[in-house]
């Protein structure tokens, strides 16, 4: 089958995907690349007509694609991981377009994405006998929820959009995804694809822009919405769903630690700690945001981090092969994150590197990667997360006080502890409180391993097996024998 598919696209225009069929609307709107301010492609403006379509059209289908075994899921999952595969090259280039993503990051995204797909089509969730004697059997098993929605954010599109429809549809529910106004193109395209590959309804897109995830999260069809944002956006979908009991993933906000004890090697640990916290311009939610380091090697460990920055991670616009730190996405976001750096100047942070004194003039969002050294704690620049190219690091001495600091946050989506002693680095890290925790690394990821956060970074977990069953309502299955 795969080979026989032709899996050419149109990568100039931009519709809808409701039950196979590629429509727009009379109203359209447009996306803008972060690089050059320029416009993007026109993209249909969905409302309530588009949302009811796209809802029938998805429960219309369910009952046949929720009653397929999980390896005839699974090969489509693969066919459109092939798809994906087929178009990689203009895919990456609507992501360096719509994200502002440099040409490396936005490979990068692409094939990951791919891997992710392949390797969440090798799930599998299994009914858990947990009686059995000669009067009775009692069974828990997995049964698909209904229809899906997967609200997916700017930053990385294509990665956590694959990373919701992916299981979604691998647990047998059919899925409208409603990707974000700022940079739909990506999605669209995989929606479009997925239409040479699933039957109609069972995978839909929905352009639109702010109004339209409010009509999809309190759609009484809509059975599950698994969301990826802001944890001010997620309390409110939290909200809207509960009035019609839907289940709900949110995966929110972060402000994630490294702590970096004093036996490290500097000239290895340093970039990649500078690394970790400047890919896609800071604007990842798991990315490192707060970096506290042992007072010992404080001056040398910033010292060469500064260095590193400066010589190695080169600032510009996506189209530079040479460019590692990008434009932050869009002109909403651009103003958020250069109030941090006003800041800086009005509250007399010490500026290690960057700072608006090095702003680019002309078009496009840029801001200068920029270290805060050693801010007082409980300055704005430690507290609220930046999801932009600026960063803190800040020195420590007291195991205990370290510890606290880093978990006196809302936020607790991931941390890390480096150290060239792993023992003493793990106890240290099991102190720690948030989803994801790593040692001598950050940001590693896997569609074997779940991922989602603790406190006010979310609600449930995605990936892996754990995230496939937040697609399944448990079901107790008794059966009396005699």
């Amino acid at each position: 089958m795969g080979s026989t598919v032709d899996y050419r696209v149109n990568f100039t225009r931009f519709t809808n995907v409701i039950n196979s069929e590629l429509t727009t609307t009379k109203t359209t709107r447009h996306g803008q690349d972060p690089s050059t301010e320029e416009a993007l492609p026109d993209v249909p403006l969905s409302g309530q007509a588009e949302v009811d379509q796209a809802v029938v059209a998805a429960r219309a289908a369910f009952p046949a694609w929720s009653h397929k075994s999980w390896d005839e899921r699974a090969s489509h999952l693969h066919l459109l991981a092939d798809a994906i595969e087929a178009n990689q090259v203009e895919i990456r280039d609507l992501l360096i377009a719509e994200c502002g993503k440099p040409v490396s990051t936005a490979d990068m995204e692409v094939k990951y994405s791919i891997a992710h797909l392949r390797g969440t089509a090798d799930l599998r969730i299994f009914d858990q006998t947990v009686e059995d004697t000669a009067e009775r059997t009692a069974v828990v098993r997995y049964r698909s929820i209904g229809v899906g929605c997967v609200i997916v954010p700017w930053n990385w599109p294509l990665l956590i959009g694959i990373g919701k429809l992916g299981p979604g549809m691998l647990a047998g529910n059919t899925i409208i995804v409603k990707p974000s106004p700022f940079a739909p193109y990506a999605l669209i395209k995989i929606a479009e694809l997925g239409t040479k590959i699933f039957p109609p309804g069972v995978l839909q897109v929905l352009s639109g822009d702010e109004s339209l995830g409010p009509l999809l999260t309190r759609h009484p069809g809509i059975d599950k919405v698994s969301f990826t944002g802001s944890t001010a956006t997620g309390k409110r979908v939290a909200k809207t769903a509960g009035d019609t009991m839907k289940r709900v993933t949110l995966e929110l906000g972060g402000n994630d630690a490294a702590i970096v004890l004093p036996d490290v090697n500097i000239a290895k640990v340093a970039p990649q700690i500078s690394k970790l916290a400047l890919l896609s311009a800071g604007q990842i939610c798991m990315s490192i945001k707060r970096v506290y380091v042992h007072e010992s090697i404080y001056e040398d460990f910033l010292t060469a981090m500064v260095d590193y920055i400066r010589d190695n991670l080169k600032h510009g616009p996506a189209s530079d092969p040479d460019t590692f730190v990008g434009p932050v996405q869009n002109g909403v976001q651009h103003e958020k994150v250069l109030e941090l750096y006003e800041a800086a100047e009005k509250e007399g942070w010490s500026v290690a590197l960057g700072g608006l004194k090095e702003r680019r003039k002309g078009k496009g969002f840029y801001l200068p990667p920029t270290i805060i050294d050693d801010p007082a704690e409980g300055s704005r620049i430690e507290v609220e997360e930046p999801f932009g190219p600026i960063l803190p690091v800040m020195r420590w001495s007291d195991e205990d006080a370290i510890v606290r600091r880093a978990n006196h946050m809302e936020a607790a989506l991931g941390a890390s502890v480096w150290s060239s002693d792993i023992a003493k680095a793990t106890k240290l890290a099991n102190r720690l409180e948030a989803g994801s925790i790593w040692v001598n690394t950050h940001f590693e990821i896997g569609p074997h391993m779940p991922f989602g956060g603790h406190k006010h970074s979310g609600l449930g977990m995605e990936w892996g097996v754990v995230g496939l069953k937040e697609w399944c309502n448990p079901q107790s299955f008794w059966t009396r024998k005699t």
